[in-house]
This record gives C-alpha cells, sequence and structure tokens, in this order.
C-alpha cells in the first residue's frame, strides 16, 4: 500500500533523483559483468594452457602394471578412462594416466585404486596444478595455487567498492526524504515497512539498469577476449582464447548484481528507518563538523577559501573514503606497474638483449641429436647470409681439482668451497668441481683460439679462467678473479655419475679422462649462454670429444646451432635465413628456432600485454573513485546548497564559490596521489636496491608522460564532476534556500 500510494507517485514525479540511483545500478552491472564473464574465460584458458602443458590427466600411478591391473583401473566406479603414459614409463615400470568423472573424489579414489592393485599410496601422484583450478586440494600439494583466490578476491573487492559508491546514491536520495519518513513514522508506519518501501524502490530502479549493465559487460569481455586474442596470434607459440560463457555464470552475475544493488539501499535504509519520529521530522540531512579546523597550508596558498574547502572534505570524509582509497590504489598501482616494466626492461637489456645482440641472430635447438653424430655442418656454414656459424653441444662433469690449483686471489677469499659450499675430493685429496664442458664443431674451435691470440690446434681444453667474487661485487656489475693458477696443464674429468656410483659400491672403468690444457682465457666464445656460477668452464673441440665421449656421459640430449648473420637488423632477411636452415636441415632433425629481432618484438608485445591487463586493473579503480565522485558531487553538493548560500549571504562571490570547488578538486587527487607517490618512491627504491640497478638509469627511463596522461586524466574527470555539480548549485536563490527547512 505505502509503495502505490507514496513510492510510486515519488518516482514518477521525481525522476532526476533517481538518475544516479540509476547509473550507479548500472555500473555495477556492467562491471560486475564484465570481469565475472572475463575471469571465467580466463579460469577456462588457464584450464586449457594446463592440460596443454601438463596433460588432462587427474591422478596417476607408477609401477609394475600388467594388462590385467589396467582393466581392474579402467573398471572402477569413477574412472572415465586410464591410459598408459608410453613416454613416461620406465624399466619394468608402467605409468598409467587416469581420467575421473567425478573430480571432487580424485584423492579418496586414487588411494583405493592403489589399495586393490595391492600398491601403497606412494605410487599415486596427482595433477595439483590442473585440480586445484577445479577448486580441489590435494593433501601433501604445500605449493600456494593463488590464481583462482586472486580471482575471487578481485570480485569481491570489485562488489564491496560498488556497495560504498552506490550506497552513496541511495543514502543522498534517502536523507532527502528524512523529513516525510519522520512523518509518516509518526503516524504509525513501521521501520520494517519503510525499509522494504526503500528496498522496492531500490529493486524498480535498478532492475533494468542491471538487465542492460550486464549485455554490456559480457559484449566488453568479448571484445577483451577477441583483442587479447589477435594480440597472442602475433606472437610465436601464442594460444588462442576462445570466448564462452555459460548460463549459470550469466545468473550469477545477474544475482550479484542484484545483490549489490539491494545491498547499497539497505544499508542507508536501515539506519532511516532506526530513527525516531521526531529526529526524522528535524532532520536536515546536511553536512556539519562539531569541532572545525585550521589548514595553514592551504590557509597559505589560497586564503580564506582554502580552509573552507579543507573543512567541507573533512566533513565529507565517511563518504569520501571509497574515493580515496580507490584512486589511491589506482595511482599506485599503475605507477608501480609503470616503474616495474621501466626497471625490468633495464633490466632485461643489461642481462640478455644488449648483452648478446652482437652474439647470435638466429639460434637453433636440434632435438635428441649427439654433436658427433650431427652431419649438416659444413652446409649451413655455407648458407648465403650467415656471416658465422657455431655447431656446439654441452656436458656436465666433474673435474678433479687439486687445492693448490686454485688462484691466489680465490684462496685468499677463502676457497671455491667459501662460495660454492662443501665439496667431495677423490682419493687423492682433490677436489671434485662440476665443471660445464662446451664441446664446439672444430672450425668453431680453431675460430675461437684466433679470438683469445693462440694457434688454432685441436688436442685440448681451453679453461674459461673467470671466478665472479660475489664477496665483493653483484650479479649486475660483476667482479672477476682468475679461477686457477697459470701453469695448469692438464685437467682430469670424470663422468657426474661417479660420486653416486661409488657410494653404492659399484665400480666402473673409464669413467675418467685426462685431457691437456692448451690455454687459459679471460673470454669466451660468442655463444647464447648463461654459465652456472661457481662451475668450472671449458671448451673443447669436436675431435677431442671424439676421442673421450666414452667416459663421460652427462652430455646433454639437445645440440645448439649459432648463426650471426650479414643482414642483422631488418626481420626479412632473417626470416629468409630461417627458411634456408630449414630447408638444410628438415625434415632429418627435429628442430626449434629463435629469432632475435623476433623475439625482441615478441618480449616487446608481451610486456605491452601485460601493461594493458594490469593496466585494466589500475583504470577499473580509477573508474570506481571517479564514479564516486561524480556520485558525490551530484549528491552531496545538492545537499550542500544551505552550506553555499550561508558563504554567499556573507560576502562569498560566485568566483570565491568557484575557486572552493577547484580547490576541493584538487585536493580529491592530490591527497591520494600523495600518498601514492610516497609509496611508490619506498616501492621503487626498494626494486632499484634488489636489482642493483644505477638510479640514473631508471631515472633516465622513468615513465613519466603515461603516468602524468594518467594522472591528467583522472584529474579531469574529478574536474568535470565538480563542474557539472557546481554548475547546478550556481543556480540557486540564497532566500529561497535559507527559508526552505526540507531542503527539498
Amino acid at each position: 500500500m505505502m509503495w502505490k500510494n507514496y513510492s510510486y507517485d515519488y518516482l514518477k514525479k521525481n525522476k532526476a533523483s533517481s538518475y544516479s540511483i540509476i547509473i550507479g545500478a548500472f555500473i555495477a552491472a556492467l562491471f560486475l559483468s564484465f570481469l565475472g564473464s572475463l575471469f571465467y574465460n580466463f579460469w577456462l584458458d588457464n584450464i586449457e594452457g594446463t592440460k596443454q602443458e601438463e596433460g588432462g590427466w587427474h591422478g596417476r600411478i607408477t609401477g609394475e602394471l600388467g594388462t590385467e591391473e589396467l582393466v581392474k583401473i579402467s573398471n572402477f566406479a569413477n574412472v572415465d578412462k586410464a591410459v598408459v603414459e608410453e613416454e613416461s614409463s620406465k624399466e619394468n615400470q608402467t605409468v598409467v594416466d587416469i581420467y575421473f568423472k567425478n573430480k571432487r573424489t580424485v584423492y579418496q579414489d586414487m588411494c583405493r585404486i592403489a589399495e586393490a592393485l595391492g600398491l601403497s599410496e606412494d605410487v599415486c601422484s596427482y595433477n595439483y596444478q590442473l585440480l586445484s583450478l577445479y577448486f580441489i586440494r590435494i593433501p601433501g600439494d604445500d605449493k600456494p595455487r593463488m590464481l583462482m583466490p586472486a580471482y575471487l578476491a578481485v570480485v569481491a573487492l570489485v562488489c564491496v567498492s560498488l556497495i560504498l559508491v552506490i550506497h552513496n546514491s541511495f543514502a543522498v536520495s534517502q536523507n532527502s526524504r528524512i523529513h516525510q519518513f519522520g512523518i509518516f513514522t509518526s503516524i504509525g508506519a513501521t521501520p520494517g515497512q519503510i525499509c522494504t518501501c526503500l528496498l522496492q524502490e531500490a529493486f524498480v530502479l535498478g532492475l533494468l539498469p542491471i538487465l542492460l549493465g550486464t549485455f554490456l559487460g559480457v559484449f566488453l569481455s568479448f571484445g577483451t577476449v577477441w583483442a587479447m586474442t589477435a594480440f597472442a596470434a602475433n606472437l610465436a607459440g601464442g594460444r588462442q582464447m576462445r570466448f564462452m560463457l555459460h548460463p549459470v555464470i550469466v545468473a550469477a552475475i545477474l544475482l550479484l548484481s542484484v545483490f549489490t544493488v539491494l545491498i547499497s539501499a539497505w544499508l542507508p535504509a536501515r539506519k532511516l528507518s532506526r530513527l525516531t519520529p521526531l529526529e526524522a521530522i528535524r532532520g536536515m540531512g546536511g553536512l556539519e563538523l562539531k569541532k572545525k579546523r585550521r589548514f595553514p597550508i592551504l590557509s597559505a596558498l589560497f586564503g580564506m577559501e582554502g580552509e573552507l574547502a579543507g573543512n567541507a572534505l573533512r566533513a565529507q570524509g565517511k563518504a569520501l573514503r571509497t574515493t580515496s582509497l580507490s584512486l589511491t590504489l589506482a595511482f599506485l598501482g599503475f605507477m608501480l606497474m609503470q616503474c616495474f616494466f621501466a626497471l625490468s626492461g633495464i633490466s632485461t637489456d643489461h642481462t640478455y638483449f644488449e648483452r648478446y645482440q652482437d652474439v647470435w641472430d638466429i639460434m637453433v635447438s636440434v632435438k635428441d641429436t649427439r654433436i658427433e653424430d650431427f652431419r649438416k655442418t659444413e652446409q649451413l656454414k655455407g648458407l648465403k647470409g650467415a656471416q658465422s656459424c657455431v655447431v656446439y653441444q654441452k656436458a656436465q662433469a666433474l673435474c678433479c681439482l687439486p687445492r693448490e690449483a686454485q688462484s691466489k686471489e680465490l684462496y685468499s677469499l677463502g676457497g671455491l668451497e667459501a662460495f660454492a659450499g662443501e665439496l667431495s675430493s677423490d682419493e687423492e685429496g682433490n677436489l671434485l668441481v662440476g665443471t660445464t664442458i662446451v664441446i664446439l664443431d672444430d672450425k668453431g674451435f680453431e675460430e675461437f683460439c684466433g679470438q683469445i691470440g693462440i694457434p688454432p690446434q685441436l688436442t685440448g681444453s681451453i679453461i674459461w679462467n673467470r671466478f665472479w667474487d660475489s664477496v665483493h661485487s653483484n650479479f649486475r656489475y660483476p667482479v672477476y678473479i682468475p679461477f686457477v693458477e697459470e701453469g695448469m696443464d692438464t685437467v682430469t674429468l670424470q663422468d657426474a655419475g661417479i660420486k653416486a656410483r661409488q657410494e653404492t659400491g659399484e665400480r666402473r672403468s673409464g669413467s675418467m679422462a685426462e685431457i691437456p690444457v692448451i690455454a687459459l682465457s679471460q673470454g669466451c666464445p660468442l655463444l647464447r649462454e648463461e654459465y652456472e656460477d661457481y662451475l668450472l668452464v671449458q671448451f673443447i673441440p669436436l675431435s677431442l670429444w671424439k676421442e673421450i665421449s666414452g667416459q663421460i656421459n652427462g652430455v646433454e640430449k639437445k645440440l645448439y646451432i649459432r648463426i650471426l648473420a650479414d643482414q642483422r637488423e631488418m626481420l626479412d632477411d632473417l626470416t629468409m635465413l630461417e627458411e634456408e636452415i630449414v630447408q638444410t636441415l628438415s625434415p632429418e632433425y627435429e628442430i626449434e628456432m629463435e629469432n632475435r629481432i623476433q623475439k625482441k618484438l615478441d618480449n616487446d608485445k608481451m610486456i605491452r600485454g601485460f601493461e594493458l591487463v594490469l593496466g585494466a586493473f589500475c583504470v577499473l579503480f580509477a573508474v570506481i573513485g571517479v564514479a564516486h565522485v561524480f556520485s558525490n558531487t551530484l549528491g552531496f553538493l545538492y545537499q550542500r546548497k544551505r552550506e553555499f548560500a550561508r558563504y554567499m549571504s556573507v560576502g562569498v562571490t560566485p568566483k570565491g564559490v568557484r575557486k572552493i570547488f577547484c580547490i576541493e578538486a584538487l585536493l580529491m587527487v592530490g591527497r591520494p596521489l600523495l600518498t601514492a607517490l610516497l609509496g611508490t618512491i619506498v616501492a621503487v627504491a626498494f626494486m632499484i636496491k634488489a636489482s642493483y640497478i644505477k638510479p640514473i638509469e631508471f631515472v633516465r627511463a622513468a615513465p613519466a608522460v603515461p603516468v602524468f596522461v594518467f594522472l591528467l586524466t583522472a584529474f579531469a574527470f574529478v574536474a568535470l564532476a565538480y563542474y557539472l555539480g557546481g554548475r547546478r548549485l550556481m543556480k540557486i536563490s540564497i532566500a529561497d534556500v535559507l527559508k526552505d527547512d526540507s531542503l527539498m
């Protein structure tokens, strides 16, 4: 009855007061629909990516399993299918991947299957990453799986922020009617009736905007997924996303939007319905301060208007908390993101692109091939457009290093064990030092000999006599000292697995090789390689490796081809060279190729993609803050008619009122900006220190332009909100406002 006799007529005759509520409901549905459908597609894409990388199996059993055991597994009630993983099977060990119909009982079912097969639970393993994406946590998974909690946390944070934003719109509308509701209460209306009436109004006003906002949000998320798919299509190996939307997700978004709007209306309605009739009839809904503060800085900068603006914002403190928090998070997030990527770019250039830009143009990895079996070296070296070509492979071994062979500089710092920890020794007391052996094709080795100024020869090893002094330098600007003493003429290599065999008592002859050292070098070949710290690195020719390969088994399965091109700056030239390489090596060899220029372009695109996604969240927070500013200015400025009427009655000119608006807008942005700036300075100082980058390098690459544009845009929208609200206020009549106790 109250709805028919009051609410319907009120909404019909006061359409302007409903606009902020309608806009707030539309924004809530838009954001929730956009984020909900976008995160749903991110979730599906992560599931698909995990299946591609790790497989779609849920549980895995490894053991001595035959056909009978496989049939038992397949016939288990909840098992969808069981597949033998051929590539992962070992001698006398079979790996069975199991797919379940109901994934939630994976752990219990796997234990039952193991028990039925007479095996212990130790034979069971789980696809933890995939199961965590299905919100299934398996005992024993000690890694933090933060992806889905992060998605849900963002949605929850947006819901809370939107509730606070829309709550203000409802509060403005409802507070303007306190006087009338006081009269209704005095003639018998119960608090429950008033609260129900206001919730009915919220539902009617918000229903159509929620439907429109949900539709538009889904459309925007579709556009985002399409853009990301188009972006990934330009990246080598980029995975394509497909936009999908389940009816349950749409229903959940609608319910969440309705819940958000109703909670936003219920909070002020509950407070209003609890007022006594006398409090409601006397209520003015104005903004008053019990005690005013002085603002010396604002007074010195802007005079009396600065004092008035400072106290006005202080009076609106609770209403502006969401604005301040949202803008602070937006500014802080955007500045930190830009600074992080600037530092990351500096670091990447130092350690990768700038460091190796004159070392390689095309890198080829040849799978499952030993360098002594490779037959295409000469053809590759003769390719048109290839300036230099080196074929190499790496192996891991142990080196018997006499303690006295360590350099004096290294010994003075405590010796190798002070850096690498305790090392094993052989029967003669020599240290067993890990060594990386780089096997170069003979011509490439001879070129290296010429590079370091020694006569070309293929009879021995060249040791990279360089050791990082991590005590007196950092990884960014390392200081190196000699590893071994000059005069070292031979080096004894052992198979890296010999230590384990010795521990089990197994003896194997022919696991050691003594080779001559033809040079100690401070330089290394032009290869795109990162060598592990504190290992002895040595380079040997293919001819020598063929003689000792039977004693050293730690060779990698891949061999590498490093190519420098004649024309190094044009992507088309490198692409043509890649095509020639493919024609030379395929189909005999399975290869993977990297192009330096293409890799740099892909890296830049990837960074821009991350910036786009993270920047979107920063923009989201900024939009929430700005939306709250609009809601506040279009609502509370209307309620502040009495405040500004009093100012003008004592001589404040319209120009002075506009000045107050400008100061408030400046403070609205300035305070969050100052907080974010201080946080950014502290965080960037920590990142600079942790990454050992010189501050002047960051200053040169500081992202001043994008940060300035972002801040200027936020300030422009805040200023626009104050302009629109102020323009309405400037049309008031002082006499009418001062005699109007209801502020209607």
